[in-house]
């Protein structure tokens, strides 16, 4: 089992900044991609940022150019870095991990992030 635990988001105006951390715990061993998913209430979960465990990246197209993903191997966790926030990035932010060993997806509870004036 991987426990995965987020913090860091919050109120900011439009065109501010916030840094997401997620923390993973537990069978960490073995987990290779990492990363953020958000959800609006009524849609789908959708990707904003992963990086697999070679430093890999993949960015949601919203995300590419004010968004940056960056993670720690040592300390097991993982970054978001969120510049130029609009009203349309308001959403739950969702840690993800997904082990390699066991091919599981795993998910923090979500830290929501609003922006607005």
């Amino acid at each position: 089992q991987v426990r995965l635990v987020e913090s860091g988001g919050g109120l900011v105006q439009p065109g501010g900044s916030l840094t997401l951390s997620c923390a993973a715990s537990g069978r960490i061993f073995g987990i290779d991609m990492m990363g953020w998913y958000r959800q609006d209430p009524g849609k789908q979960r959708e990707l904003v940022a992963v990086v697999s465990s070679a430093g890999g990246t993949n960015y949601s197209d919203s995300a590419k150019g004010r968004f940056t993903i960056s993670r720690d191997n040592a300390k097991n966790t993982v970054s978001l870095r969120m510049n130029n926030l609009q009203p349309e990035d308001t959403a739950m932010y969702y840690c993800y991990a997904n082990h390699s060993g066991n091919a599981m997806d795993y998910w923090g509870k979500g830290t929501l992030v609003i922006v607005r004036s």
